[in-house]
């Protein structure tokens, strides 16, 4: 197949799940078709997606979201039999998503044989970031030895909705300094300077950070050695409860902040502690960012919770006002889509903007399989 050509290329985005396939199937920018595959088994697998595919067309190319690339793969990368061997030496690292994403890899690559197909890794962005940031303080055997570091994820994400930001605020990226909140059931800051990550929440897995759904974000060590030494509970008790029994579960009884703040509004205790233990970390979190950058010209909201949910963008913006943070209250609660929320007067562009991690993936397929050529996607 010849790729080298300049016409758009039609691409499947592939994301998998444990027992699922969200397939999107782009030409460009522009989404053509979608479908959710459900996988009970691998044959009933090949089945489903060859019916999804005939529904789809058939693509030209396929861009996999992979979780983890270790310290390997710090860009997107064609996936050929050496590269696909190498991703399953990373599954200790991401035990929930990397099995996952290389089946995936794998029934997509029986039903499409002849289809190049492209990794595009949530941790390839933080590649860029500084020893500074990248570097945790234990001893050098530990880290030299097994590869601990602060790896960073949810990098497609931020890569996107920094460039979207430039675009919306008309000015080249390598002129801005960007914090992006991308705030879902995982959530994670980044700091960005000239469109390329120096500083990140999460580390060496996506626990560290902000409170998240289920899981807590940081958390004294000293707690957990505490915890393992003197309640009985075992290494596997504490890696289900961090993972699925913390955050706003283990705060409010439930993992939807649509729920904690329904709850909070009405005066329940526990979901009002909730919303307060969430806001600061993520103020915190902001301003932490902000300090790696020396200073801040974009914050961007993403993500479910940020896209659509104007109370947690406000509490966020409040107490940021040193920053030249400031929401306008009345843009806030209109935004719709892709919006700009910040007051008219305040020095930092403060942005609402939708994940589009599909075309982030497009983007980097296109890189990897036309190297000389054609228009990247973008959104005007």
């Amino acid at each position: 197949m010849d790729l080298a050509g300049d016409g758009l290329m039609r691409i499947l985005v592939v994301n998998a799940g444990s027992v699922s396939l969200k397939l999107a199937l782009l030409d460009g920018e522009h989404l053509l078709a979608n479908q959710h595959v459900e996988i009970a088994s691998v044959e009933e697998g090949e089945r489903s997606l060859s019916e999804a595919l005939a529904d789809l067309d058939n693509p030209d190319a396929v861009g996999h979201r992979v979780v983890h690339g270790g310290g390997v793969f710090t860009d997107a990368v064609r996936i050929d039999v050496e590269v696909r061997d190498r991703l399953g030496d990373f599954v200790a690292l991401a035990p929930l998503h990397q099995p996952s994403a290389l089946a995936g890899i794998d029934l997509v690559s029986q039903v499409l044989p002849g289809v190049p197909a492209v990794a595009c890794f949530d941790t390839a962005f933080h590649a860029t970031m500084p020893p500074a940031a990248s570097t945790y303080a234990i001893p050098a055997e530990w880290r030299d030895k097994h590869g601990l570091r602060r790896y960073g994820f949810h990098g497609l994400s931020h890569a996107y909705a920094s460039r979207r930001a430039a675009a919306m605020v008309g000015s080249p990226i390598e002129e801005l300094r960007i914090v992006v909140c991308h705030l879902g059931a995982g959530a994670s800051l980044c700091a960005i300077r000239a469109g390329e990550s120096i500083d990140t929440t999460m580390g060496f897995t996506p626990l560290e950070g902000l409170v998240m759904a289920s899981r807590p974000g940081n958390v004294d060590p000293g707690l957990l050695v505490w915890l393992l030494r003197n309640t009985g509970i075992g290494i596997d008790d504490l890696d289900e409860a961090l993972e699925h029994r913390s955050g706003l579960m283990g705060l409010a009884g439930t993992p939807d902040m649509r729920v904690v703040i329904e709850r909070a509004q009405a005066g329940e205790d526990a979901a009002l502690v909730a919303l307060e233990v969430y806001l600061h970390r993520l103020r915190a979190g902001i301003a932490s960012m902000a300090a790696s950058l020396g200073g801040l010209d974009v914050l961007v909201f993403t993500g479910g919770v940020g896209e659509n949910a104007p109370v947690i963008r406000a509490g966020a913006a409040t107490g940021l006002g040193f920053l030249g943070v400031e929401v306008d209250a009345e843009r806030n609660a209109d935004a719709d889509g892709d919006s700009e929320i910040g007051a008219p007067t305040a020095s930092v562009r403060c942005l609402v903007i939708g994940a589009r991690e599909d075309l982030e993936i497009v983007r980097e397929v296109r890189r990897v399989l036309q190297p000389s050529g054609s228009q990247e996607p973008t959104r005007s």
